[in-house]
């Protein structure tokens, strides 16, 4: 793999995942199923936002294995670093750079309105200057690459308007140089966890991680919340409501489908039985993953080569931009005097 990033002339996608660890069900379907398919349609970055991840609590000495076990999981669903750039956010310095250079263009009531800061800020006793910055430094994650589009979750659509206001306004103050990126908003819609109740999350315990053994994804899947009307085996269901159900829509064979629903309408299948069709259908997608983790976690410093020519393909794109916002910001003075 070259460390020179090619212009194939397709349109550029941006997109990141927090360094989590291991990835899970909600991080596949919200995300990487779906990045994997635009591989071959767009010319792909995908990083590691281990600067965005400090903004809350973390513990520095786990953070390494985080981002190399994240890194791993997305190899292991399918990222090809023979297609697209995988590498971790602060092994590009531009993107920095550049949210620092966008403060002085973003009004803190943008910052203050974002629902993601109110929601979070309204737990805190201290609120960290970076937890009101995070959407500047995700428009700099976007706009150091210029990119045209980006892959996000429907929580993250404030987010990327902020990214198209900021680019308009440094473009207004400056000179036309940063696109305004469209969403590319994925059909799975909010993925709710395994309880019923919240967004699925690790923390909440409430998901299954992409790389589980068959025993352990029956073991997260058998938790999960159906149908709360459905008190017994004999009761009729309602997979319109049944949130093991939507699971199904992903992972079941769509001919199969008919028969789920109607079985569990008319109560001839219970609630176990349907729990374990999902959670043998979801091992079964996730084997191929777990292969090639194994491979992956047996050479890590396959792993570490991936990341840093990844990093080196962006720095390339980063350096270009940030030549042309010193120039047009009045920075490259060296130049301008002579």
């Amino acid at each position: 793999m070259s460390g020179q990033q090619v212009n194939t002339g397709k349109r550029r996608i941006l997109s990141g995942v927090q360094p989590s660890g291991e990835a899970h069900l909600g991080n596949y379907l919200g995300a990487f199923r779906q990045w994997v398919d635009l591989q071959d349609t767009y010319d792909c970055l995908f990083c590691i936002v281990d600067q965005h991840a400090i903004t809350g609590q973390y513990d520095p000495a786990l953070l390494p294995q985080r981002i190399f076990d994240m890194a791993v999981s997305l190899l292991a669903v399918g990222l090809d670093p023979d297609r697209c750039s995988i590498f971790v956010q602060s092994e590009v310095q531009e993107h920095t750079e550049l949210a620092w250079l966008f403060n002085a263009v973003t009004p803190v009531g943008e910052l203050e309105r974002m629902t993601q800061y109110k929601d979070k800020s309204s737990r805190l006793e201290s609120i960290p200057a970076g937890l009101l910055n995070y959407p500047i430094l995700q428009a700099a994650d976007i706009l150091i690459y210029r990119a045209q589009a980006v892959p996000v979750g429907e929580d993250q659509l404030q987010h990327l308007e902020l990214t198209r206001e900021i680019a308009r306004k440094w473009n207004a103050q400056y000179g036309e140089l940063f696109p305004e990126p469209q969403a590319i908003v994925g059909g799975t819609g909010r993925i709710m966890g395994l309880d019923g109740e919240a967004k699925m999350s690790k923390s909440l315990g409430n998901t299954v991680g992409i790389l589980a053994e068959p025993e352990e994804v029956w073991s997260q899947v058998r938790t999960a919340v159906t149908d709360p009307q459905r008190i017994r085996k004999d009761d009729p269901g309602r997979p319109e409501v049944c949130n093991v159900y939507s699971l199904h829509e992903f992972f079941t064979d769509s001919s199969d489908l008919p028969d789920i629903a109607e079985q569990c309408r008319t109560a001839q299948r219970g609630c176990v039985d349907c729990k374990k069709i999902l959670a043998e259908n979801v091992a079964h997608e996730f084997e191929p993953f777990r292969d090639r983790a194994a491979h992956y976690r047996d050479r890590p410093e396959e792993v570490m080569e991936v990341l840093a020519t990844g990093a080196r393909q962006a720095t390339v794109l980063a350096q270009e931009t940030m030549a042309e916002v010193r120039r047009k910001m009045g920075m490259d003075w060296r130049k301008a005097l002579t």
